[in-house]
């Protein structure tokens, strides 16, 4: 194969020389892996914690009285994550909602691989600078297991979306799941990936 042909890149719809890497999947192996390895004292290259794979969640319980808008949910999801979403139902039967059990109630998609390097380079360089009056990401939003949530009012912030066809903004968790094992060590990798993460009040 041609080393000047061009291949289209699934996760993003661009045009990439073949056997381009993300950006920020080349940041992580040359300049986190390391600083992680030092920073921690370890040595199996195996261990070191990395992200392994990145879940957004659209939630839309009003979706029950109007169909509609899970479809555009849907639509729109896919336009962000570059990935067909799948739709989430309920789980049990929450009367004073007016909700059944299996009824549609929003969307998701799991993005592992290019697909997930792509969206997070969008989401930390593009994405969040373009919340109003931003200040960072809390950095309370870990579980204990390494692993961060982070809550999104607009999803109009992605650029990717045209504001025209968009009727109602919504909101999204974007859950970024990683192999640290603990949370001190998920918050180093985040930050030296360029998680934008609030200063602590002095």
């Amino acid at each position: 194969m041609s080393k000047n042909k061009k291949e289209t890149s699934k996760e993003s719809g661009r045009v990439l020389p073949e056997g381009y890497v993300p950006r920020l999947k080349k940041q992580y192996q040359e300049e986190v892996m390391p600083k992680l390895q030092s920073e921690f004292g370890i040595t199996n290259v195996m261990a070191v914690p990395r992200i392994e794979k990145v879940v957004i969640n659209i939630g839309l319980g009003e979706a029950t009285q109007n169909i509609k808008l899970l479809d555009d949910a849907v639509e729109e999801l896919a336009i962000v994550a570059g990935q067909q979403p799948t739709i989430t139902r309920a789980r049990k039967s929450i009367a004073a909602f007016k909700i059944r059990e299996g009824m549609p109630i929003g969307c998701r998609v799991t993005l592992r691989g290019e697909r997930m390097w792509f969206f997070l380079d969008r989401l930390i360089a593009v994405a969040l600078p373009r919340v109003r009056d931003f200040r960072g990401v809390p950095t309370k939003s870990f579980d204990g297991r390494g692993n961060y949530t982070l809550g999104i009012q607009d999803h109009l912030i992605f650029p990717d979306l045209d504001y025209s066809k968009v009727e109602r903004s919504k909101g999204m968790n974007v859950t970024i799941v990683t192999s640290a094992g603990n949370d001190e060590r998920a918050l180093y990798l985040l930050r030296e990936m360029g998680m934008p993460f609030r200063r602590a009040a002095a």
